[in-house]
């Protein structure tokens, strides 16, 4: 299957780093939070950091539905915050660990089309 060369540009591909800062100090709260995190991972993003996850996504239109679909199962407390940007910038991002620098991140293989 040939796939157009306009698909698969570094432009249109994207990334959605979702960010967050939820309360934690009672019961219910700490519930929450567990199930916005346990729903981030059901709808197939990868924990980058405690509280950062990430998603790969092909273009603006499916980024779009995926805010719309964290909007809808927001917690009742605390701060999220949702970027996006180009899987070019996302292949840009210096990462260190563990006081050394990592290598480039790697797009995944194949896109999840459900």
């Amino acid at each position: 299957m040939n796939v157009p060369a306009i698909f698969l540009s570094g432009y249109r591909l994207m990334w959605i780093l979702v960010m967050f800062d939820l309360p934690t100090d009672t019961k219910p709260q700490r519930k929450a939070a567990t199930k916005f995190r346990n729903f981030l991972l059901d709808e197939g993003f990868e924990r980058s950091q405690f509280s950062v996850y990430a998603r790969f996504v092909n273009g603006k239109e499916a980024f779009a539905a995926r805010v719309a679909r964290i909007e809808r199962c927001l917690p009742g407390a605390g701060d999220v915050q949702i970027l996006n940007f180009t899987d070019r910038q996302y292949r840009d991002i210096i990462h260190f660990s563990d006081q050394g620098r990592q290598g480039a991140r790697k797009n995944p293989e194949q896109l999840v089309l459900f």
